[in-house]
């Protein structure tokens, strides 16, 4: 029954081609967008989950709030670690991670730069179940200046050259590690950037008793069964214990005191496979991915699949009256309604793997571009999990039977004596679902063609907007500490050089903040305030271009300045200054207080992304004992191009020919954006995608809609109509669509929109600008759709349309 089911469907198909080829193609597109981000959802939803003990990891977060500045971070004082195991018997193990930045590793006479280079505790591999290819992962980081390397790593290092054993350098270190093991590379889909793990014991800060010296990522290792949410409820407990007594010494309060102030300071466990999909946690790693956008994009392939669900049922609907006869002849001739219905299912279903077929050939094509496109790596694994190919051949048939089912239950429906004397029941009725079903695509097109326009111009509007400093012409030298005490002589051979300005020596730069330390002022003892802190030389306002609102800068003249401040007004306002000047700050040291008088004020200015409100900034004096940091270089914009080859040869003068690591400033702020800058890529390419898809079934319809007024177009020709006038006529009623597809899209989009815009503290306002050009944008496309099937159906000679059957 089924054979002679699908046998009657094949046949059927047959005659109707253009039927076919649009439904396939529509369907096709539809079904590979929704792979694509099926594929796209899975591969952010594996982060982690390869790990052995996944469900047994945690990170631990510290959550405050302290002078009304709230702080989400994964960075730990030493002490947490080592006594977890101590405090809760829920936990097994832990490990630390301290990681390092950009360094230069050397081997004999060969270096090369490094940008993940990390420290671990010896029970990094007993936690986290990456393979070891040499060496044993029980000891490799047991002793001091041991260090794995991934074997990617150890192949930039040693080439073919076998690196067990052998000793390197890491840094400005005098003394050498020994490699003790070599690991397979991390996967991508994990959220640390790790090729280099050295032994943590070789860092005196492992051994740091300082509770409140913020600085290390923890992770724990659960016993089997234990509950995490229990450890989360005794934190605290933990905190007043340790913390409490170190508050009490450096603020003169007790912890209780310190809360009752409208302070938070607590911890909390991160489960590791929830760490890559959350973004309100300051990361040491990859920046984590918003899960928003996973859910924006599931509802975007969504909404193609409708849009190609649509076409289908509009193309099949506008049929009837070609199907009719068909339909009427094999009534009378004993064909049972069920049959008919089944006959238009087996259709369908049929097209649905066609379309499913051609599907997977567009994903494996367009894959690579994609990840491109997006800086990642995914494919189609279809024999990854059991279930990946009977979920596909699944998915193709009840897309088959939701895009058919409303057709073959219309379809089957004509009264065969009605239908065999030319009378299509119910075919106003159908011209109303058509039109109903047309108003709802383009609505969805519009949707996401004003969702795309606004995505763009919020990027636009962050990467142009002025961020309080000149962010051009500026090239930063990572690995400042490289050059030792040797940092003014550089300065000044460098500035010697064609086409530079300025250099500045400073810890942190807009979009690099490394240091956010707490304060007190001092008179209010009860207060702690926390600030992004960077110590800066001289020349650090004249090279960022930052300007000078009140006070003065450092002066070389007056030593006193190098125990002084500078704050932003941002600062001022939060801390309620009338007259900062005349203030003072007391930062917390290790054994005393420290005096710190403010002697000037700068404009705000944005180090860090535009998500975030501008927050306080403290500049302090950068001494000699503090080489570390970065090495800002203003540059004229008429410098040569030779410019950084001269830095890099007086770089290598001074550091023994280290490799010069720097990026222009400019092109790195695009960097904090790269998120949004990807999903206004990917929403571009689908919004294309849904219009095409859209166009493809108004293409189809427009076709059978004039092949039914044929007769029509042909009375209108007769009496003077140009073909103008019949373009206008059909384009007039498209048009209407349009637009009442347009009235439901512009409120839909406005609140979608303004939802997402929430998201950054410095935004956009949306424009009707916006909202009008979506309407233009759709209806044009329309226009462009429907205007070469009815201009040549209207160039037919009127005596053939008017003997048109």
């Amino acid at each position: 029954m089924i054979r002679i089911l699908f046998k009657h469907s094949i046949r059927a198909l047959k005659r109707q081609k253009v039927h076919v080829f649009i439904n396939v193609v529509g369907l096709a597109i539809g079904i590979a967008c929704s792979l694509i981000i099926a594929i796209f959802v899975m591969h952010e939803l594996s982060y982690d989950r390869d790990q052995e003990h996944r469900d047994r990891i945690h990170r631990i977060v510290l959550h405050g709030k302290i002078g009304g500045q709230e702080i989400r971070a994964s960075w730990l004082a030493p002490p947490v670690g080592p006594t977890m195991p101590l405090e809760f018997p829920e936990v097994e193990d832990y490990t630390r991670i301290n990681t390092w930045g950009e360094t230069v590793v050397r081997w004999e006479d060969h270096a090369v730069a490094e940008d993940h280079f990390v420290e671990a505790d010896s029970s990094f591999f007993n936690i986290f179940s990456y393979r070891m290819l040499q060496g044993d992962p029980a000891t490799a980081l047991t002793e001091p200046y041991s260090v794995v390397l991934t074997e990617t790593a150890a192949r930039r290092v040693f080439g073919d050259e076998d690196p067990m054993n052998k000793m390197i350098r890491v840094g400005t270190s005098p003394n050498h590690h020994r490699v003790t093991g070599i690991m397979e590379d991390l996967p991508e889909t994990t959220h640390f950037r790790i090729n280099m793990i050295g032994s943590f014991s070789t860092n005196p800060n492992s051994r740091n008793p300082n509770w409140l010296s913020n600085n290390l990522q923890t992770y724990v290792l659960l016993h089997p069964g234990a509950d995490h949410a229990r450890i989360n409820e005794r934190f605290q407990d933990l905190i007043i214990k340790y913390v409490g007594p170190e508050a009490l010494r450096l603020m003169g309060i007790s912890f209780e005191e310190f809360l009752a102030q409208g302070n938070q300071y607590n911890f909390y466990l991160q489960p590791l496979t929830e760490i890559h999909l959350d973004p309100t946690v300051e990361n040491a790693f990859k920046p984590a991915n918003d899960p928003k956008y996973l859910w924006i994009f599931g509802g975007v392939g969504l909404l193609i699949l409708v849009v190609a669900g649509i076409n289908f049922m509009n193309l099949s609907t506008a049929q009837a009256t070609k199907r009719a006869r068909e339909v009427g002849i094999k009534k009378l001739s004993g064909a049972l309604r069920g049959g008919l219905i089944g006959q238009f299912l087996a259709e369908t279903i049929i097209l649905s793997f066609l379309a499913l077929v051609l599907a997977v050939l567009i994903t494996e094509i367009a894959l690579p571009s994609v990840n491109n496109l997006l800086g990642i790596s995914m494919s189609l694994n279809y024999f990854s999990n059991w279930y990946t190919i009977p979920a596909m051949l699944l998915f193709a048939v009840l897309i088959g039977l939701l895009a058919g089912s409303y057709p073959a239950f219309y379809l089957s429906s004509f009264n065969p004596n009605a239908v065999l004397k030319g009378k299509v029941a119910g075919s106003r009725s159908s011209i109303s679902l058509r039109s109903a079903l047309t108003v709802l695509q383009f609505a969805i097109s519009i949707v996401l063609i004003i969702g795309t326009l606004v995505m763009q111009r919020q990027i636009r509007y962050m990467l142009n907007k002025d961020l309080g400093f000149d962010k051009e012409n500026v090239l930063v030298v990572r690995r400042a500490g490289a050059l030792g005490e040797q940092g003014n002589s550089f300065r000044e051979e460098v500035k010697s050089l064609a086409g530079v300005l300025n250099v500045s020596f400073a810890t942190a730069l807009p979009g690099h903040n490394n240091n956010n330390s707490g304060y007190l002022v001092h008179g209010r003892p009860e207060e702690t305030f926390t600030m992004n802190t960077s110590f800066a030389d001289y020349e650090f306002l004249d090279t960022w271009g930052i300007k000078l609102s009140s006070g003065r800068y450092f002066d070389p003249s007056l030593l006193t300045d190098r125990e002084a401040c500078l704050i932003n007004d941002r600062a001022i306002s939060i801390l309620g200054f009338e007259d900062p000047l005349q203030e003072r700050f007391m930062s917390m040291g290790d054994d005393e207080m420290t005096l710190m008088p403010i002697i000037g004020t700068v404009s705000d200015f944005h180090f860090e992304s535009l998500r975030q409100d501008i927050g306080p900034y403290m500049i302090q004096f950068r001494n000699d004992g503090i080489q570390w940091g970065y090495i800002a270089i203003r540059l004229s914009p008429a410098a040569p191009q030779s410019v950084v080859q001269d830095i890099e040869r007086v770089w290598a003068s001074f550091t023994a020919s280290d490799p010069m690591l720097y990026f222009f400033v400019d092109q790195d702020l695009e960097r904090m954006y790269q998120e949004e800058r990807r999903n206004s890529r990917l929403s571009g390419v689908f919004t294309i995608l849904a219009v095409l898809v859209a166009s493809l079934g108004l293409y189809g319809l427009t076709a059978f809609t004039v092949a039914q007024r044929t007769k029509e177009i042909g009375v209108r020709k007769t009496f003077g109509a140009s073909i103008f006038d019949i373009w206008k006529q059909v384009s007039k009623e498209i048009l209407l669509l349009v637009g009442i597809a347009t009235l439901i899209a512009w409120p839909l989009v406005y609140w979608v929109a303004g939802n997402w815009l929430q998201n950054f503290s410095y935004r956009i306002s949306l424009s009707a600008t916006d909202f009008i050009a979506g309407f233009l944008i759709a209806a044009l496309i329309a226009l462009a759709t429907i205007s070469y099937r009815t201009i040549r159906a209207a160039s037919v000679n009127p005596s053939l349309s008017l003997r048109y059957e």
